[in-house]
């Protein structure tokens, strides 16, 4: 472990600061395949976000070529129904061009406080895992599109409806570029009481 150093002064602090400031949301990758080992050592390192009581409420489906076009072609009906066949068509050309599909579910419950807790670990669970990857050069996106609330996408991926909901589908692969970002200062979105 790195030696603490005041007022976050440590160089392994100033390296984490800036990771977590350049990783970004990208939806141009270049064709390029990512390893599977390196998928599965961020989901090794997602599993360490917190979770209240140890549930571990997280499941990682790695998704390989022919399920994605499967699921390729279920978004685009899925688009075709809700909005145009133009539509369905330009959303399914974007979703061939990504090379790595990954669904992060969480497990159901009944106890409306834990549901809430177990969601909120997925969500950091998905940080640990797209921070990895985007330290190793790859980029995410994370999408709660249409497809990850419809039964047909469940069937598919063999994921029960009635114990795992997805949180979220994470398109990766190397990219093309990376866009740039702004945000609000801390100063403006921060209340100190006394």
């Amino acid at each position: 472990m790195a030696e603490i150093a005041p007022d976050g002064e440590s160089r392994n602090l100033r390296v984490l600061a800036e990771r977590i400031r350049s990783r970004r949301t990208t939806k141009l990758f270049l064709r390029q395949k990512v390893s599977k080992q390196l998928i599965r050592d961020a989901i090794e390192l997602a599993r360490w976000a917190p979770n209240h009581h140890l549930t571990e409420p997280w499941h990682f489906y790695m998704l390989g070529e022919k399920t994605i076009a499967t699921s390729i072609e279920l978004l685009r009906t899925i688009v075709t129904e809700t909005k145009t066949a133009d539509l369905a068509d330009f959303k399914a050309k974007a979703a061939a061009a990504i090379p790595g599909w990954l669904v992060v579910t969480c497990k159901k419950s009944n106890d409306e406080l834990l549901q809430q807790e177990d969601y909120a670990s997925c969500c950091c669970a998905i940080q640990n895992l797209t921070l990895y990857l985007s330290e190793a050069g790859i980029a995410a996106k994370w999408t709660t599109g249409l497809i990850t609330r419809d039964r047909r996408f469940f069937d598919l991926l063999e994921i029960d409806w009635n114990e795992e909901f997805i949180v979220a589908l994470i398109w990766y692969g190397y990219p093309k570029i990376l866009p740039t970002q702004s945000r609000k200062s801390a100063e403006e979105i921060t209340t100190e009481k006394p």
